[in-house]
Formats: C-alpha cells, structure tokens, sequence
C-alpha cells in the first residue's frame, strides 16, 4: 500500500511558474502553497487547483521552508521550488518509493538545470543534487540563510530520475537574487571569515571562474556556460565586498 504525500511548494511572485509547478505534482495526496504574500496573480492561479494555500511573511527559505513542514497533514514531503517540475518518470520513481516496504528516511534527487532556455550539462552543475523527498518527522533544513540543505536524522538514499529545474526567470531577477543571496551570505559568514583581504576579492572570484568554465567544462554548455562563469565570480566577489562593509561597520540590507 502506498503511503501518503504532501507536497509543498513555497511561492514569491511565481505567477510564470506556479501552475505548471502543480500540475508537476498533482499526483500527491495533498498539496501545500506556502506564498510569502505575492503581489502578483500567484495566489489567483494557485486557487484554480485543489491546494491547500499558506500565507507567511518571507524571511529566508530555510525559515519558511522549516515553517511550512510542520504543516503538512501526512509523514512524507515532497518538498518543490515553483521553479523546479517533477517528470513522469519522477513520478513514478517516488511511487514506487512509499509503496516500498522499507524506504530510507529521506532522498537525493538529481537535478537538471535550464539557464537562459538552455540546458546546461556541465559548468559544475552536472552533479547537482538536492533532498527533497523525505519524512517530516526526520528531517529538517540547517538554519542558514543561502544554500540550506536538509539534515536527516535517519537513512538517506538516491533517486535515479531527475527533476528539472528552471532557475532563470529574467536578467532582471537573476541580478536581483545575486543581490539579495550575496548579502545573506555575507551575514552567514560574518563570524567565520574574521579579515577579507585580496584572496577573497581576487583570488577567489578568478579562481571561481576558471573552476567553472574550465575545470567544470563550462566551456562546452557555449556562451551561457561563460556567462554563468563570470556570474558565479561576480558573485563571490560581491559577497566578499559585502562581508567586509559589514566588518567595517556598515549595514548592508537583507531584502
């Protein structure tokens, strides 16, 4: 017999993205929109389907995705980006999970990454992965505010299918979240990096790029590859710029 599903999809201003994001998992028992008070028709299309719609206050995902799991009205989560989908042969693949005997407490799911409408197989994201099917009475997120990833405290497995992951929604938005993950980094690292120095300015946005185009052979996913080098170098250095305003004794916004 199968077991139960909730998934739980947390939204900000995904109007693009959210009904496909529930089409993708309307085989779940239920499904729960955590929306951080969208301003545009997120909510509106999300009422279309037979959801369960949450409204909370954004402060960073680990937060609200800690918030929204307690919420959930059966033991195992499925837990999706608006951005992200789950394929038919996910699909089938996490069924044939909660209808196992003995499942892991929670799963590693690959996933395919899609940048400015290319798929990317290289530049360090071809081992990308994330857990996003497990117990919610095993698991929760670590509480930092950029890249929280899961902490399982039980069995942990892999899944062999992967889901796709539409992570570009705009030139636009990806600078905004550069701006706004760069600076929540910052904050995450204020009490273990105590002097930003050269390294962190130079050497380290150079060494990033170099990693990524060259090493990670960004060089073969063609132009978006060596944008996404460059970017992911900006990134590590507008982080290090942040980190040492901060020690300076300068605010620099979180929103």
């Amino acid at each position: 017999m199968r077991q139960k599903l909730t998934a739980i999809i947390p939204t900000g201003n995904e109007e693009h993205n959210i009904e496909a994001a529930i089409r993708s998992v309307n085989f779940a028992d239920e499904v729960i929109v955590v929306d951080s008070f969208s301003t545009d028709r997120t909510v509106e299309l999300a009422r279309q389907f037979d959801v369960r719609l949450l409204q909370r206050e954004y402060g960073y995902s680990a937060s609200q995705k800690n918030w929204a799991i307690p919420q959930a009205t059966h033991e195992w989560i499925l837990l999706l980006d608006a951005d992200e989908r789950v394929t038919p042969e996910l699909q089938e693949e996490v069924e044939k999970i909660l209808s196992s005997e003995k499942p892991k407490d929670a799963y590693w799911i690959y996933r395919q990454n899609h940048l400015m409408g290319r798929k990317l197989n290289y530049s360090g994201w071809q081992g990308d992965k994330v857990i996003r099917l497990f117990r919610k009475s095993k698991c929760y997120y670590e509480d930092k505010h950029v890249h929280a990833e899961i902490i399982v405290n039980g069995t942990v497995g892999y899944l062999k299918n992967k889901l796709q992951h539409y992570t570009y929604k705009s030139l636009e938005h990806m600078l905004f979240k550069a701006d706004r993950y760069t600076s929540w980094g910052a904050y995450d690292r204020v009490d273990k990096v105590k002097k930003v120095g050269m390294f962190h300015l130079l050497v380290k946005p150079a060494f990033t790029f170099f990693k990524k185009y060259f090493l990670q052979l960004g060089v073969l996913d063609g132009k978006v590859g060596f944008i996404l080098a460059a970017h992911s170098s900006y990134y590590i250095f507008l982080r290090s710029l942040k980190l040492w305003r901060i020690h300076e004794g300068e605010k620099i916004r979180k929103d």
